[in-house]
């Protein structure tokens, strides 16, 4: 039987790494804050918190990450030009940002991973659960998955990790789980949990995304975490130990996601998921797949 559990209200979105794999682009500006089409890859990601219900987001930050919290406030200077240029439907695109959500703001400090970067959180989300999002992975609005991942947390209680099928030679860039069917297609139990396995050792083809809806008591096991992979605090380690005592914390479900993942941290699929959003937009969609219909016939021409 289904219980009922507190109403998630808190995302946490950690923001604090050098984004190395963009430089020199990233050597000023945070990688979050490159644009995604005409907008900053962050500011997706606190659409969909908001989205889902959470209307508190801390932003975990570091140095170099001042921006962040510039473009999530006003611009009165800005919004004073526009609004005497009667540009009305710019000066809304600027103001929106700032009128999403209440924001709050940490700094890491000492940049330990991904488990070290949630447990920042602690003091702020208290004994409630929370949802983590992470700004590389952009979940088309259109598939509701961190809705979907609340509902099961409300269901179940404990904590909840999004799933993704991968190619086997994939799943080494991935943490990896050990699932158990459950009455539900697109839900699963997980008991175990690997982060980036060799592909011979991986228990599963379920990878780890980066949306997570986890229970308080996760902070308890992250304060003992010791470094594991690459010498960091692992988020994945600390579930494995929820995964595994289940009296600590609740279950570890997975929600197998299918739907539409635009994946920012790589250079490749950042491009891709920027032809992809222009070519849906309705804006910029028509006029730019017919020059992108006209670009590869030339480029199939030539080689």
């Amino acid at each position: 039987m289904t219980q009922s559990h507190a109403r998630i209200s808190k995302a946490v979105i950690p923001a604090a790494g050098l984004g190395t794999r963009f430089l020199p682009a990233t050597k000023a500006t945070p990688k979050e804050m490159l644009p995604v089409v005409d907008k900053p890859a962050i500011q997706y990601v606190v659409e969909e918190a908001v989205s889902a219900g959470l209307d508190d987001v801390l932003m975990i930050t570091g140095r170099n990450k001042r921006p962040l919290e510039d473009h999530f406030d006003r611009n009165y200077e800005l919004e004073s030009a526009l609004e005497k240029k009667g540009d009305a439907e710019r000066l809304a695109k600027v103001q929106e940002s700032s009128d999403l959500a209440t924001l709050h703001y940490v700094r890491q400090g000492d940049p330990r991973g991904l488990g070290h970067a949630v447990l920042c959180a602690a003091p702020h989300v208290g004994r409630e659960p929370f949802a983590v999002l992470l700004g590389d992975d952009l979940i088309d609005p259109r598939d509701p998955l961190l809705k979907r991942m609340i509902d099961i947390q409300e269901q179940h209680g404990g904590s909840v990790i999004a799933l993704m099928e991968v190619a086997p030679e994939q799943v080494h860039l991935y943490g990896c789980a050990a699932v158990e069917a459950t009455a539900e297609g697109d839900v699963v139990k997980v008991t175990g949990l690997v982060e980036k396995p060799d592909p011979a050792d991986a228990p599963s083809n379920y990878a780890i995304i980066g949306r997570y809806v986890l229970d308080p008591h996760v902070f308890d096991i992250l304060r003992k975490t010791e470094p594991g992979r690459g010498g960091e605090i692992q988020l994945t380690d600390a579930l494995q130990q929820l995964a595994q005592d289940e009296k600590v914390g609740g279950p570890v479900h997975g929600v197998v996601f299918k739907g539409r993942r635009y994946d920012t941290g790589d250079r490749g699929d950042y491009l891709r998921a920027i032809v992809r959003l222009a070519c849906e937009r309705e804006d910029l969609g028509p006029e730019f797949r017919a020059w992108l219909r006209r670009y590869v016939a030339e480029e199939m021409q030539q080689s």
